[in-house]
Formats: C-alpha cells, sequence, structure tokens
C-alpha cells in the first residue's frame, strides 16, 4: 500500500498487518494530524533475528530515540545487524524504526529526510504535550 506522509509517498507491506487497509490509513492520517503515538495493529512479523529487531523498536516510545548500540546491546548483537534489520522493515513509521539513530548521526533511512522530520514531528508533539500537562492545560494534548 502506498501513503502519502508528510508530503512524502511510503510503501507498506500491508500484508503483515491484520486490519483493513482503510483502518491503516486511518491510523497514520490521525499519528500525521498529532492525534495518535501508538498504532492500534495487530502484526505478522517477520521470524528470526529480524523479527526480534522489530518487536524491540515497537517498545521504543512515541518521541524518544534509542541507539543501534543500545538495541544490539539488549539483543546480544552487532550494531550493523540491527541497522540492516530496520532496513528491511515492511511497514516504516507503524514499526518506528526512525526512531533508531546512531551515536553521532540520525543514521539511514528508507526515506532520505523523513527520519529527521519524524523525529522533529514527535518531539515536538511530546513538548506540546509536557507543557500543557505541566500548566494544567490538557485541552492541547495530543495522543
Amino acid at each position: 500500500m502506498t501513503y502519502e506522509l508528510f508530503a512524502r509517498q511510503i510503501e507498506l507491506d500491508t500484508t503483515r498487518i491484520a486490519e483493513p487497509r482503510h483502518t491503516i490509513r486511518e491510523q497514520l492520517a490521525e499519528y500525521e494530524n498529532g492525534r495518535r503515538r501508538q498504532f492500534e495493529l495487530t502484526f505478522d512479523f517477520t521470524d528470526g533475528f529480524t523479527g526480534d529487531v522489530h518487536r524491540e523498536l515497537r517498545t521504543i516510545a512515541y518521541g524518544d530515540t534509542r541507539t543501534y548500540g543500545q538495541i544490539a546491546e539488549r539483543l546480544g548483537t552487532a550494531p550493523i545487524a540491527v541497522g540492516q534489520a530496520c532496513a528491511r522493515n515492511p511497514i516504516p513509521v507503524v514499526i518506528p524504526c526512525h526512531r533508531v539513530v546512531g551515536t553521532d548521526s540520525l543514521g539511514g533511512y528508507i526515506y532520505p529526510g523523513l527520519k529527521e522530520k519524524l523525529l522533529n514531528f514527535e518531539q515536538a508533539n511530546t513538548r506540546e504535550t509536557d507543557i500543557a500537562t505541566s500548566t494544567g492545560d490538557t485541552t492541547h494534548e495530543r495522543f
């Protein structure tokens, strides 16, 4: 399935998601509008190491990042192997490989320029919610 996210065409292998395409599109639109932080979709993860990496990526919170090295340490492997598994992500954004960064750079991403945009977007929405919550103004929370 092709979906336009932040003016970029992205490809998602929807055969790995149990829900119908219209549900996937709705959740992507909610994400793009700042109203969704986590996708509520049922996945068929790849078996083996790549699936282990993809499951680990799903634990990275919205607006947060982990390094390739941190993921590698948790899984007992090398950072380059984590990067290779991220590159094989069949459903980018939904499985948030954009939240994995290098120790001194953003690292690679299938859609050049989109990784930084996604990270900035999530971090801005997280800060907005934190400010609203700390002032007691919950009318601007985004979930």
